[in-house]
């Protein structure tokens, strides 16, 4: 009953972090933003959906392999985010400024 009640919770989180990533990668103006809230909320959506389903399985080795996934997922989403953001300033990709949005109101 505890396992199942925490599979539910780690899926839900899971869930809504993954949700707030989409949102952040619809709703954030530029790429730098952008690559902030994949890194961010995607990460940690994705930790807490693979925990959930290590504790669904349960066996020693599906834990273990959640694991390693869970630790792959934590060192290389944040590095190839810093790899995109390096590229896109390295091509000279502005920034997005409040000034950006100064020229929309008058539409």
């Amino acid at each position: 009953m505890i396992v199942t009640a925490l599979i539910v919770v780690f899926a839900a989180i899971g869930v809504f972090f993954t949700f707030v990533a989409a949102v952040g990668m619809l709703r954030l103006p530029d790429v730098y933003s952008r690559s902030h809230a994949a890194t961010k909320a995607d990460t940690l959506g994705a930790g807490f959906s693979i925990l959930a389903v290590a504790l669904y399985f349960g066996t020693v080795g599906e834990v273990l392999r959640a694991i390693l996934l869970i630790v792959f997922i934590y060192y290389t989403n944040p590095t190839a985010a810093h790899a995109i953001t390096r590229a896109a300033y390295s091509r000279g990709i502005d920034v997005w400024t409040t000034d950006d949005n100064s020229t929309e109101g008058s539409r």
